[in-house]
């Protein structure tokens, strides 16, 4: 009898074994399961934490002053006001217009919209300067007063005199801040083949220091421009690339004096092929994406047709958004016509429009300049 119940106890420890293995085994799942999830974690959140964190934009814009009126709502009102009074009373039971109708029935025949920048049919897929701002920009060099006006100043009165500039483009579009910009010719065309041979002499390495301290200084930018002669626009990219590498750093390419060999810049009108722009926005991209630098810009002037050809190929990419600048002084009304025929019916992403404050006639205000389309994402002075 005892041995009977010995054999029918361990039956029954086997049977309870038996019966509770399902029961740990899923236990045991369970904890291996959350063991897996949390080094799942704990692995993605260490690379959330290596991968690098895109970079902001250095700069700050001019805000908007306090009783700044758009433009946009200015030219609303005064369409409202071209309205008789005695058409104003019949229309009162009348469902009333959107208050951008007027605006928009005015504009019908524009490309782009009053204040927009951004090319009719273009995506801008960085994050730019030009995004959401607009680049009010003073011109020259610190080696001559007959170049820009910022030759002509010292750094200080040169900033607060462009701030000044800058505020008057962020009072007229507050939906876009204006952002006080610095561009300095970097590289100067020369009528001497120099010793390089190459008609350029580039300018002092502290000069480059000296205007992009400033810069740091205000939250501006610097646009190094490059004149070229007959180097290579890669060629003189390099030259510059270890400024390029600076957050605040941006390029402008000055197709008019490119020139062949046994020709001279000045004397002879130059040309730069848009496919070796495009070659340099592509370095330049990849230049951003290695550095983990914020976005930048390329701008390029044009004051007329020849001096940029293929220019369809110049195209922004993830890192770089791309400009053309039209260039060239005169008559303010040839220079407007000049702008629709290379900005507007040429569209590349954004366009840029340079002002000469003592060759103009007149010299547009910036409430013309805006109302220009497309509304110009960079608008620089010399």
């Amino acid at each position: 009898m005892k041995k009977l119940l010995i054999m029918l106890a361990a039956g029954s420890l086997m049977l309870g074994a038996c019966s509770s293995s399902p029961a740990i085994k899923e236990n045991a799942k369970e904890t291996q399961d959350a063991d897996k999830k949390q080094e799942k974690d704990s692995a993605a959140e260490k690379k959330k934490k290596e991968e690098p964190k895109e970079p902001e934009q250095p700069f700050k814009a001019l805000e908007p002053s306090e009783d700044a009126v758009s433009l946009k709502e200015r030219l609303s009102k005064e369409e409202k006001k071209e309205i008789p009074e005695e058409e104003n009373e019949e229309n009162l039971d009348e469902e009333q217009p959107d208050p951008n109708e007027g605006t928009q029935e005015k504009d019908t025949e524009r490309k782009v919209p009053v204040g927009e920048t951004l090319a009719n049919g273009k995506e801008d897929l960085s994050d730019g300067p030009l995004k959401d701002h607009r680049l009010v920009t003073y011109y020259g060099t610190p080696q001559s007063k007959n170049m820009g006006i910022l030759g002509t100043m010292e750094p200080e009165a040169f900033m607060k005199k462009l701030k000044e500039q800058t505020q008057a483009y962020s009072d007229l579009d507050p939906e876009r801040p204006a952002v006080p910009t610095i561009e300095l010719i970097t590289t100067m065309a020369q009528n001497e083949a120099g010793p390089d041979g190459d008609y350029v002499r580039m300018t002092a390495e502290k000069n480059i220091e000296t205007y992009v301290k400033l810069a740091e200084k205000h939250d501006a930018l610097v646009i190094l421009d490059i004149q070229l002669g007959t180097d290579t626009v890669m060629n003189q990219v390099k030259m510059v690339e270890k400024w390029l590498k600076h957050p605040q750093v941006h390029l402008a390419i000055d197709t008019e004096f490119h020139v062949a060999e046994g020709e001279k810049p000045g004397e002879d009108l130059g040309q730069v092929d848009g496919r070796k722009i495009q070659e340099a926005v592509e370095y330049i991209s990849e230049l951003t994406e290695k550095n983990n630098l914020p976005d930048k810009l390329v701008m390029v002037h044009q004051f007329t047709g020849p001096v940029l050809t293929h220019k369809d190929k110049i195209q922004g990419t993830e890192n770089v958004q791309v400009a053309i600048n039209f260039d060239g002084w005169g008559p303010a009304a040839d220079k407007q016509a000049l702008y629709g025929k290379y900005i507007r019916e040429e569209p590349n992403q954004y366009g840029g429009f340079k002002i000469f404050y003592d060759k103009d006639v007149p010299v547009l205000t910036p409430e013309e300049v805006l109302k220009m389309d497309p509304s110009p994402a960079v608008v620089n002075y010399q």
